[in-house]
């Protein structure tokens, strides 16, 4: 007997080993055949590298992948640059040389994806899939993340979309969509962000996204949907609302007072601007323009108090503007041209100041300066009223024909009434004992797997942002093999960096620094607490921490770990290195990176108390995320400094919260906006370098012997003389001349907006 059990565990393990096996053979052949149905595009030519062990790819610009046991959660694939290009018509099937093949079956594609069953995060972009996107899309039941980007997606959205309970980011940006938009997203919870841009779509705003409480981004530009908005209000963090290019024609709805950017133009909208929008004060950017709404211009929009780009230009907006009215300091672009305005235009609005673009042509206003086309006040004086009495006309019309259809309506009703009586009288003598019949306790199985799924979601919704953690260090040890060479990626700004490979497969970067011999473990703590509530996108995440010691004080041994996230993409310095065209930061890029920068030095200064100076700037701890977004590393460490060894060496003092080192961080970071208008090699020269040089950054020839040749083909001259002005500020040699972050943050925001104004300008 006892032979019979054993016999029996052995072919148990065996049958074991076996099905895992089969398990991961089976998932590297799913991906071996979509690489086949994609036609073996050339991001997917590394799998010949690595035979049966796909999982461990390294991750690259144009492909990446993530495993969990032996399932693929996460699959990265984006195709070669001519397919991005959009053609002006498309028909559904096959295109040379833009498509994949007329082989190309979609169908059996999504058929073969379907069985990566624990799919997390989709990206496929830019791969020429084409033709209709099947339902059976809905059998990856447990996506987060969708991205279908700049394919040739034809037809409908399917229905079945609403059955991903899961999804966070839905995006289908640059496809052919042409059907009418689904009304399928109530049952959606988790989405954040859904953007189907650049599309044809048709029929009306989807009302049941009110529903998604969730919402932050609402992206529908380009299409052709109309009729009328829904009242936004319920959607509380919605930030992005982007519907430009559409055909709606209804009365501007009320919004969120959560709103960042606002694009409504070249749609239908009427009637008048609601006086609400002057209470929208996180708004930065409004453009309303190319619509057909009337009344008063509220002046309580160019005194919004983050507001910085507001277009109300070519509308039939009438009446006067306040004399005395008050702008808001953020307001750099105003555009109120082609209106029938009149009466004088305002002082804050007329000036000529080089950080404010303001347009006001097309009315009739009366402007001792800068007359700029304006009409005669008698012209908009009789548009007005020609249009209030057409309006009445169309009115009485509209009044007319109701009453006539009322009238017809009326007499079919009784007429039906009379001849249907009898057969209605029978319906609901007969309609209890039908629905008796015909009821039953039973429900499909996908309504139950939604409810399972619905179920799973609320749970994870009440449950809190995980925070900061407490690493052990035999967790330490086990991720980077007992902080082995081969894991040592060289020292930072402080202390010594090695990368570890979580359980989850995530990559982390662990921060090594030496305890004093005598420190005090409780201020330690009180001060790591401090470090791990410091949260903002552009900062690199400290994920927890390890005190590897005795944990008293005076112990001799002691050191500190700092685990944070890893960044992928490098530093910014070694992407300023970079000349090959595709390869190259160019202007806006490098305005989008200081920018996110800036944000982030301007939340530690002020966004905790006290504030965390001594940042470390410089332009190598500025690492660059997916999609070049840029994260602060090396930040803080001036609030640890007391219990760490030797750190003055490193340039950081224990005085964390005094006036002159907000000042030292202003200076340090013009050095980084340095780098980015000259390139590192200039900068290494330092500030002698850079007072020698400054005043040839008031010539033409100066600046194009200085800056960099990528930034002066990728410019206009008024973006760059903002950066250049702003970039001479702070390297002030007297730190009371140099400007707070407040104002560097702006100047670099405006130079931006003035950047894509000039480019939008070159475009069209």
């Amino acid at each position: 007997m006892t032979y019979f059990y054993l016999n029996l565990i052995v072919l148990s393990l065996f049958f074991f080993i076996h099905s895992t096996h089969e398990l991961q053979f089976a998932q590297t052949q799913v991906l071996l055949q979509l690489r086949k149905y994609l036609e073996y595009p050339t991001s997917l030519q590394i799998f010949e590298n690595y035979n049966l062990n796909l999982c461990t790819i390294p991750q690259s610009e144009h492909f990446s992948i993530k495993c969990e046991g032996n399932s693929v959660t996460e699959l990265k694939i984006i195709g070669d640059s001519h397919k991005h290009a959009k053609i002006s018509k498309f028909n559904g099937f096959a295109v040379p040389n833009q498509t994949l093949s007329k082989t190309f079956s979609i169908d059996s594609f999504v058929t073969t994806l379907a069985r990566l069953t624990n799919l997390k995060v989709l990206s496929l972009v830019s791969l020429g899939i084409w033709g209709p996107l099947p339902d059976k899309i809905h059998r990856l039941s447990l996506l987060q993340v969708l991205d279908l980007s700049s394919n040739f997606l034809f037809g409908s959205i399917p229905p079945k979309i609403g059955a991903l309970v899961n999804l966070q980011i839905l995006t289908f940006d640059g496809n052919y969509f042409n059907a009418t938009m689904p009304n399928v997203f109530e049952p959606l919870f988790n989405l954040t962000s859904l953007s189907l841009k650049n599309n044809h779509l048709k029929g009306s705003f989807p009302f049941s996204l009110c529903k998604s409480k969730s919402l932050t981004d609402i992206s529908f530009s380009h299409n052709e949907l109309s009729g009328a908005l829904p009242n936004f209000v319920e959607l509380s963090r919605l930030r992005v609302l982007d519907l430009r290019e559409n055909s709606f024609d209804s009365e501007l709805p009320l919004m969120p007072k959560s709103l960042v950017t606002v694009l409504l133009s070249k749609n239908s909208f009427t009637g008048v601007i609601p006086s609400e929008f002057g209470e929208l004060n996180q708004l930065q950017h409004l453009d309303l323009s190319w619509n057909r709404l009337s009344g008063v211009c509220p002046s309580s929009l160019f005194s919004l108090t983050n507001i910085s780009y507001l277009n109300l230009a070519n509308n039939d907006l009438s009446g006067s503007i306040p004399k005395k009215l008050k702008c808001g300091t953020k307001l750099g672009f105003v555009d109120i041209s082609s209106n029938m305005l009149s009466g004088f235009v305002p002082s804050c609005l007329e000036s000529t100041s080089d950080r404010r673009v303001v347009r006001f042509g097309g009315n009739c206003l009366s402007v001792n300066s800068q007359p700029q086309n304006q009409k005669n006040s008698s012209y908009c004086k009789e548009s007005s009223s020609r249009k209030m009495k057409f309006w009445r006309w169309e009115l009485d019309v509209a009044i007319a024909i109701i009453v006539v259809v009322l009238l017809l309506l009326l007499a079919f009703g009784v007429f039906f009434y009379r001849k249907f009586h009898s057969r209605e009288i029978y319906r609901h003598e007969m309609l209890p004992k039908i629905v008796q019949d015909n009821s039953t306790t039973g429900v499909s199985s996908e309504l139950l797997a939604s409810a399972r799924y619905i179920s799973q979601t609320m749970k994870l919704g009440t449950q809190a942002t995980p925070s900061s953690r407490h690493f052990s260090i035999e967790e330490l040890k086990e991720i980077t093999r007992n902080f082995d060479l081969s894991t040592y990626i060289g020292e930072g700004s402080i202390g010594k960096l090695y990368k570890g490979k979580l359980e989850n497969g995530s990559y982390v970067i662990i921060r090594s620094l030496a305890l004093r011999k005598k420190f005090s473990i409780q201020n330690l703590k009180a001060r790591l607490d401090l470090l791990s509530k410091l949260h903002h996108p552009n900062l690199v995440s400290l994920l927890g921490h390890c005190i590897d010691g005795s944990g008293k004080d005076g112990a001799s041994t002691n050191k500190l770990h700092l685990v944070y996230e890893y960044v992928q993409n490098g530093d910014y310095r070694t992407h300023l290195s970079e000349f090959s065209s595709d390869k190259a930061l160019k202007w806006s890029d490098r305005l989008a990176i200081l920018i996110g920068v800036a944000k982030a030095v301007h939340f530690l200064h002020t966004g905790i108390i006290p504030g965390c100076f001594r940042n470390q700037l410089k332009t190598n701890n500025v690492l660059l995320h997916e999609h070049r977004f840029p994260k602060l590393s090396d930040y803080g460490m001036s609030l640890i400094s007391e219990e760490i060894e030797n750190i003055e060496v490193k340039g950081v003092i224990p005085k964390s919260c005094q006036r002159e080192e907000l000042k030292d961080d202003v200076y340090n970071f013009g050095f980084i906006l340095f780098e980015s208008l000259a390139g590192p090699i200039a900068s290494e020269k330092g500030e002698a370098f850079f007072l020698n040089e400054k005043a040839s950054f008031d010539s033409h020839d100066g600046r194009k012997r200085i800056v960099d040749p990528i930034v002066l083909t990728s410019c206009c001259q008024e973006s760059l003389s903002i950066v250049i002005s702003i970039t001479t500020k702070c390297i002030s040699p007297q730190s009371s001349s140099r400007p707070s972050f407040e104002d560097v943050l702006w100047n670099l925001q405006y130079a931006a907006q003035v950047q894509a104004t000039a480019d939008a300008d070159s475009i069209s």
